[in-house]
């Protein structure tokens, strides 16, 4: 059970991430709602927090008619099963779907984007693009690959996976072969730090890496010396390090999972100056007790500062962990005025 704070504060904003997590019991009217009920708030004094609805009824207290607390089971059990359907070679369209897990479309829509981060349709492609890019790794031919993953022909694949891949169908196959990718080394108060682009954006920011880091990432790309064409990313880079107040909206090249990208999505709406728990992540994208995942997640990230891994620490109030250092974590927190709040203590 969360702490009463964190549950209240959710109340407020009625955030829907986390439905499921607990019911607000209202002892004045004898009802117990979802957080993100619509119905005007209560007092706080007249307000208790329980697990679930059954810890509620147990007090006396009856389900809220206009949100239908209870309902938060059927909507997992409607996920569960919307989500197989989707990983099939050929989904159905979000009309049999719905119909297939007893909802109206376009309600079922919303429960989607809130549960996973993505739509349907979105959800689909990620789920092809996957099964592209493990079958690109096995198959000899790309054409095969394409076939394999369930495209009905090479035209729908790059359609689908434009700005999404980053490279090639050939890339993902052959370790980045087909692709270019410049890069850099520059000075920033908190060390080197290198920054990589292709055509699309950066792929790559770290921090005490170089070429070499960079080949064996991308072992078969061709990877030269930064010109003029990527000298604004790096500059921009720079600056988003130097003043998050006024990071730029650079460009990125980056692809995972459906789950990761909603991950990244979320990090990057951690205003500056604010931190999330890895719990808080969770509950954003949907997924309450898939906090190691989110975990795993944030540690995927390849494009350090710029999709704000750093902003995230653990339930705690401590720091966590970093792949490119505590100190710099700290650094970051400080200059984006986040080491000011209690939970981040200073190493």
């Amino acid at each position: 059970m969360i702490d009463a704070d964190t549950a209240w504060a959710a109340v407020l904003r009625r955030d829907r991430s986390f439905d499921g997590r607990f019911v607000t019991g209202v002892l004045t009217t004898g009802i117990y709602c979802r957080p993100s009920c619509a119905a005007r708030h209560p007092a706080r004094t007249n307000v208790r927090f329980f697990v679930d609805g059954a810890a509620a009824r147990a007090t006396g207290l009856r389900a809220c008619k206009r949100c239908v607390p209870d309902d938060v089971a059927r909507d997992e059990a409607a996920m569960a099963k919307a989500l197989n359907l989707l990983r099939a070679e050929e989904p159905p369209a979000l009309e049999e779907l719905a119909e297939a897990v007893g909802y109206a479309p376009h309600h079922f829509h919303r429960l989607f984007k809130r549960a996973t981060g993505v739509t349907p349709a979105a959800f689909t492609r990620a789920e092809r693009a996957k099964r592209a890019a493990n079958a690109l790794a096995s198959e000899e031919r790309v054409t095969d690959a394409i076939y394999e993953a369930g495209y009905s022909g090479p035209s729908r694949f790059y359609e689908d996976t434009k700005g999404r891949l980053g490279m090639t169908p050939s890339a993902w196959k052959n370790g980045g072969a087909g692709a270019v990718i410049q890069w850099a080394v520059v000075s920033t108060s908190l060390g080197q730090m290198l920054v990589a682009a292709t055509g699309k954006g950066i792929c790559r920011l770290s921090f005490d890496e170089g070429e070499e880091a960079l080949a064996d990432r991308f072992p078969k790309a061709e990877i030269l010396p930064a010109d003029a064409t990527t000298q604004a990313l790096i500059e921009g880079a720079v600056q988003a390090v130097e003043n998050p107040s006024r990071m730029p909206d650079l460009p990125l090249d980056v692809a995972g999972t459906a789950f990761q990208e909603a991950v990244w999505q979320e990090l990057r709406r951690i205003p500056v100056g604010e931190t999330r728990s890895y719990a808080d992540i969770a509950a954003a994208v949907g997924k309450p007790k898939a906090v190691r995942a989110a975990g795993s997640a944030n540690g995927a990230n390849n494009v350090a500062v710029l999709i704000p891994c750093h902003r995230v620490v653990r339930t705690d109030g401590s720091l966590g962990g970093y792949a490119y250092g505590l100190d710099r974590k700290v650094k970051l927190l400080e200059r984006e005025g986040a080491a000011d709040s209690p939970q981040i203590p200073m190493l």
